[in-house]
């Protein structure tokens, strides 16, 4: 008889998991704690809006198109992808925007105008960003990460000063460019990772490879369009789904996961994949002899940011946004010192919007306008409805100023969610957004691992593990994870 795996959480990591140990002939079950799945990528409707409540961003198309080939599936199969063009819009003033082409000759023509010579160094920049994501997509990032001994190969050593794991972005770009505004446009894709563009290895140029050279795109109906996707082909696979189950213990006696027990139920495992959020399944479901880290250890880890997020239904069409922009008119070392260096809620904060009605009509009524607003903070930090209240006055104002038009007024639906959401929702750890911050000293074997020290049969698989933060390194850590699983306990 097939052994029993049970999954905890239906995240990206959860479902991607549970497919690939369903294929290997195990009989597979997630237990989702909220109502619908997807985790952090769940959506909600009203009013005729639909609004997908996390992820927003489209890019490495080609770990979706793999992890979908593994099944025979194209991602075509479930959802159409729409390449945006511009991919993006950063706001630096009112008269100051500037449109991020998608094309990459109008790339480059785009980077003269702001510094006459640059287009060179940036064909330069992206040859080598190249090198960094073929390297680590198709090699380090499908480590499991159980020591420093898988690294030592000569492949890793012949490469590792041409990842440049220890020289920082920031130094990295701005040998290169002088221009603030386009050092700006390369460093914010690593301003979700955890650290300051000075702390982050300017490994991470691989970003800005996918960025500019691989694209932006996005799925029309919707970031939850591939939660669907995945949950039919886990459905196709055999895999079990049960919604509304909390789980509150994982029964271990003689060192085993035995028993997955919830609010109504109990489910009996061969194996446990814990999908949900790591520090929760430690600290609050196993009994203190079967866990592998400490409080300690989880109060001295650097998290990844949290978020505040406004979702908007706005009734009338507006002007002047693109479906993502940026709006970096505040000082942006200001802003991410606020975050990681001295947490506190920012003075004058960064924020982004989604305006994914300018691509996409289905998600909201006719005539209207659907939006996402997020602005980065510091996880763990106080969260309050006024604070919440005077951020949206803050990011509103300076929305209507730069764009030119009234917002507000027209404003027919408002939500928000913030820390303590994703405490309530998700048990994220200290309201992280987007898990454990990927900095040198988390790299790797370095984070959490994905076996258990203590429980011979419990897994983990998500964004506070191997191999980090992100839509794409959930799935492939979900892909990861049954790997090492196949290889320890066959079906």
């Amino acid at each position: 008889m097939a052994k029993k795996v049970i999954v905890i959480g239906s995240g990206f990591a959860g479902l991607s998991a549970a497919t690939s140990l369903a294929q290997k002939g195990y009989q597979a079950t997630v237990l989702e704690k909220n109502a619908l799945p997807g985790g952090r990528a769940r959506k909600f409707e009203t009013g005729g809006f639909v609004f997908d409540m996390g992820p927003s961003w489209y890019w490495m198309p080609d770990v979706f198109e793999s992890y979908f080939a593994r099944f025979g599936k194209k991602p075509s199969d479930y959802y159409e992808l729409a390449r945006l063009d511009p991919s993006y819009s950063v706001f630096f003033g009112k008269e100051n925007v500037m449109d991020v082409p998608a094309q990459m000759e109008e790339l480059y023509a785009m980077f003269e105008r702001y510094e006459p010579g640059s287009s060179a160094n940036l064909k330069k920049f992206l040859a080598e960003a190249q090198y960094k994501y073929q390297a680590g997509m198709s090699d380090f990032v499908h480590m499991p990460g159980h020591s420093a001994l898988e690294f030592a190969d000569r492949r890793f050593f012949a490469s590792l000063f041409r990842l440049q794991m220890f020289t920082s972005l920031s130094s990295h770009v701005r040998k290169l460019f002088r221009n603030e505004q386009l050092i700006q446009l390369l460093e914010f894709p690593v301003l979700f990772l955890g650290a300051t563009p000075e702390k982050t290895p300017a490994l991470y140029s691989l970003m800005n490879y996918a960025d500019m050279a691989l694209g932006t795109w996005y799925p029309m109906g919707g970031m939850y369009k591939i939660v669907e996707g995945m949950v039919s082909l886990a459905r196709e696979l055999g895999v079990e789904i049960i919604y509304n189950q909390e789980v509150k213990q994982i029964y271990v006696p003689n060192g085993r996961a035995a028993k997955v027990i919830t609010q109504d139920a109990e489910y009996e495992a061969d194996i446990v994949v814990g999908g949900a959020d790591y520090h929760h399944i430690e600290q609050h479901l196993l009994a203190p002899e079967h866990r592998s880290y400490s409080q300690k250890y989880w109060d001295t880890r650097t998290m990844a940011p949290s978020s505040l997020l406004f979702y908007l239904g706005v009734g009338k069409k507006l002007k002047g946004l693109r479906h993502h922009n940026l709006f970096f008119d505040a000082d942006f070392g200001r802003h991410a010192t606020e975050i990681y260096t001295r947490p506190q809620w920012p003075s004058d904060p960064l924020f982004y919007v989604c305006a994914p009605s300018v691509t996409d009509p289905s998600v909201a009524p006719e005539g209207q306008e659907n939006l996402f607003l997020l602005i980065p903070l510091a996880p763990g930090l106080k969260d309050s409805e006024a604070q919440r209240e005077k951020y949206y006055d803050i990011v509103m104002s300076r929305l209507e100023a730069l764009s030119g038009q009234s917002i507000r007024e027209h404003v027919v639906f408002k939500r928000s969610f913030a820390i303590d959401d994703f405490e309530k929702d998700y048990h994220a750890f200290k309201g992280n957004a987007y898990g454990l911050a990927n900095t040198l000293l988390q790299t790797a074997f370095l984070k959490p691992k994905l076996r258990s020290k203590k429980v011979r049969n419990l897994f983990y698989a998500g964004q506070l593990t191997t191999p980090g933060p992100g839509v794409p390194p959930s799935l492939i850590s979900g892909q990861v994870t049954a790997t090492e699983i196949f290889k320890a306990i066959k079906p």
